[in-house]
């Protein structure tokens, strides 16, 4: 099962390490492993949100996530939209944004080191409201009990999230987002406007997407128990339900189920896009070439795409329920960084041993949940599966 999961990231790790290696030399080859490191230890929690996501959507959608979606996080994400933000920074055209990334690296990187506090605001405000609305909302089982459940019931106040968003985001972009420092050093600059509106930008995709993703798949856990319902009146009078010539069922939860796993597709594709943003400014400490920074975080981004599936086949977050609470944690603080780093140098290592310590003690608080649980519970077989999905 490594293998089948993990055989397109080690086949792509080759070729991608080979070609470094023709092109750029032996120094080339160093700097697109550092970054592919550097991208996977910035990004594990982005992986068990994913898993969490995507463990709702069928085998197609997987595939999809593992296909479209890596050519999205690595030659989107990873090389076009940086080119873009220049474009549009700069006032650019596409072709002259282009150009500059080619021909003149150090221009490039400080063009893009300049559109940074605008992307820092957008990632920040979209990391935060799946933050806020994780930790405002009520569930059975809490890691920070003395924490999450307070927490959970001021969530019930409508629209909290967005509040407290709005207010981390004036005060950002009137306290850090006022004399940014411009790259090179030659003096500052007042970004609090710009970070203002990429801030509400990001906290109106997430509002957009999240909800009508959300929306699709309320609609189709309704439309399930309506045709569980319709099954066991069907079972009841004798009858079969209707099928198409491949024996599925024609009822309208198919379609449903694609237009709710469509919307969480781009979901995931979003969030990807925010964790990315602190991977890509931060490239930059380590190399100004574009295609070095992009072979180098796109290895990287596979190896998140399948340690995500791998989290999903195996059931990881059933057995280890605190994960997810310690990947959202990981989330929250991320979002802080981003925005403070609209003026202040963050270290990627700091960056990523917070993330990384964060999901290791929710690893271990589930390890010592389920011996718990298995040293108070008998061990029938019932209640070692009842153990192992953290019921």
């Amino acid at each position: 099962m490594l293998l089948r999961t993990f055989g397109w990231s080690f086949g792509i790790t080759a070729a991608g390490l080979a070609l470094a290696g023709v092109l750029w030399g032996w120094k080339g080859l160093a700097i697109v492993a550092i970054l592919s490191v550097l991208e996977i230890s910035l990004s594990f929690d982005n992986a068990v949100i994913n898993a969490g996501i995507l463990r709702k959507m069928n085998a197609f959608w997987q595939k999809m996530f593992l296909t479209v979606g890596v050519l999205i996080a690595v030659f989107g994400m990873r090389l076009v939209f940086p080119i873009i933000i220049v474009a549009i920074t700069a006032k650019l055209s596409p072709w002259e944004a282009v150009r500059v990334a080619i021909d003149d690296h150090d221009r490039y990187e400080a063009l893009v080191t300049n559109a940074h506090p605008a992307i820092a605001a957008f990632g920040g405000m979209f990391l935060l409201m799946i933050f806020l609305d994780f930790i405002f909302e009520e569930r059975e089982i809490t890691w920070l009990g003395w924490l999450e459940k307070p927490l959970a019931k001021l969530g019930k106040l409508d629209m909290l999230s967005v509040v407290i968003a709005l207010v981390a985001l004036l005060i950002a972009a009137t306290t850090v987002a006022t004399g940014v420092p411009v790259h090179g050093g030659h003096g500052t600059i007042d970004k609090g406007e710009t970070v203002l509106l990429a801030g509400v930008g990001g906290l109106l995709t997430y509002l957009v997407v999240g909800g009508v993703s959300g929306f699709f798949e309320d609609r189709l856990e309704d439309e399930e128990e309506e045709d569980e319902d319709s099954d066991e009146g069907i079972a009841a009078e004798g009858a079969v339900e209707p099928k198409n010539g491949n024996g599925v069922s024609t009822g309208q939860v198919v379609g449903l189920a694609g237009k709710a796993a469509f919307f969480m597709f781009l979901y995931l594709e979003v969030i990807d896009a925010s964790f990315s943003f602190d991977g890509v400014v931060g490239a930059f400490a380590v190399s100004n070439d574009i295609f070095e920074i992009a072979l180098g975080l796109g290895i990287g981004a596979m190896y998140i795409r399948s340690l995500t599936v791998f989290l999903v086949r195996k059931g990881t977050l059933d057995d280890y329920v605190y994960l997810e609470h310690g990947a959202h944690y990981a989330i929250g603080a991320l979002a802080v960084i981003l925005l403070v780093t609209i003026k202040y140098d963050v270290s990627e290592v700091i960056t990523g041993l917070v993330g990384v310590v964060l999901i290791g003690a929710s690893y271990w608080s589930s390890v010592v949940r389920n011996r718990r649980l298995g040293e108070e519970s008998p061990q029938s077989d019932e209640d070692k599966a009842e153990v192992a999905s953290g019921v």
